[in-house]
């Protein structure tokens, strides 16, 4: 008979393990699910009322008769020589819409405006950063949970001697510090290129897109806001990668102990570990979704010297998205940020836990 509890004299795993799993974890991850991630910020940029207001603002100074209200977008049509995409001389942003998309709509739309490879703006940037974000993540949440542990008394290392509240307390430490270091500026980049909305099919407008790359787009937007700019939307985004990742790791680490004791096993096989990342990644979503809409309007504004910015904080963000599009307006974006989470959670997990394992045999790292 296996005793789990064997696990306890496992020694800690080479540093080198935790890169080279997470890194492989990602990027197996990242170029499955990046066409989820382009649809799901699209569907949180997207307004809906506050089409009315722009409307009018951009166009009020150059047709007076603009200036009376309109109590609704198709009073606004049959008043004025309306067309979608100008007024007056004021070209209107194509992304402002007054019809609610669902992800499979949204997806069918960029391909059919912007070429099918659209799905994947801002995929360079998910790449630059993938392999240190997930080497932080994982390194830092043992590093965490086992200076966490020896503060209660029980310094034993393996799994199943972590209190669940240590576990809690290392993944919400591991995702505030892949936040700062990794996935804020990266972030920045990818939503750039991300909202972009030129078609990969045209040349010309190809040639004339103001972001190309991960490194032009962070050296255009250090150029033209400051450094501080890759790190817009840093409190969100610290918030909603620390209640993921306490999440994650908490539910994973829970469901694997229960999995393995009642197996007597000491290793989840590689569906197992599927199944219990899809179930974990699913979790934080559902909660802090609100945070992800905020930090995508953050991290879309381009600052301009002496021009006042729309959204200027968390819960300043949060009370003008209610006000303007509705309470509802904040949770945008969860069906396919639930469809790119559960399913990459998923893949991380299975490949870390693969890897991992190949390579703990290996003597290069005992």
């Amino acid at each position: 008979m296996v005793n789990v509890k064997s696990e306890n004299v496992r020694e800690k795993k080479h540093p080198l393990i935790h890169l080279l799993s997470g890194g492989a974890a990602g990027f197996v991850e990242s170029s499955l699910c990046h066409p989820l991630d382009t649809v799901k910020t699209r569907m949180q940029l997207r307004r809906h009322k506050s089409v009315i207001q722009a409307i009018r603002a951009r166009s009020s100074l150059q047709e007076p008769a603009m200036t009376r209200s309109f109590s609704s977008l198709s009073e606004l049509k049959l008043s004025t020589n309306y067309s979608p995409t100008s007024v007056g001389a004021t070209r209107i942003d194509t992304s402002v819409s007054t019809t609610t998309l669902g992800p499979v709509k949204t997806a069918q739309r960029i391909i059919q405006r912007e070429g099918f490879f659209s799905l994947y703006k801002g995929l360079t940037a998910v790449y630059t950063g993938i392999i240190p974000k997930m080497a932080i993540r994982f390194l830092s949440f043992e590093e965490y949970r086992e200076t966490l542990q020896k503060f209660k008394g029980t310094p034993q290392r393996g799994c199943s001697t972590f209190d669940s509240s240590v576990t809690f307390a290392a993944g919400l430490a591991s995702g505030l510090t892949e936040a700062v270091l990794v996935v804020t500026p990266a972030e920045v980049c990818k939503i750039r290129m991300q909202s972009q909305f030129h078609s990969l099919m045209d040349p010309s407008q190809l040639a004339r897109r103001k972001y190309k790359n991960v490194a032009q787009t962070a050296f255009t937007i250090v150029k033209e806001e400051g450094f501080g700019a890759l790190y817009k939307g840093l409190v969100p985004t610290m918030m909603r990668q620390g209640c993921n990742q306490a999440v994650n790791f908490t539910t994973y680490n829970i469901m694997k102990r229960e999995l393995l004791e009642i197996q007597n096993t000491t290793a989840l096989s590689p569906h197992q570990s599927l199944m219990l990342g899809g179930i974990s990644g699913g979790v934080g979503p559902m909660v802090n979704n609100p945070l992800d809409v905020v930090k995508t309007r953050l991290q879309k504004q381009v600052i301009k010297p002496g021009k006042k910015v729309k959204y200027t904080g968390i819960f300043q963000s949060i009370r003008l998205i209610a006000k303007e599009e509705g309470y509802l307006a904040l949770w945008k974006g969860i069906t396919p940020r639930l469809m790119r989470i559960m399913p990459g959670q998923a893949i991380t997990f299975m490949i870390y836990e693969a890897v991992s394992s190949s390579l703990k045999g290996n003597a290069y790292f005992v």
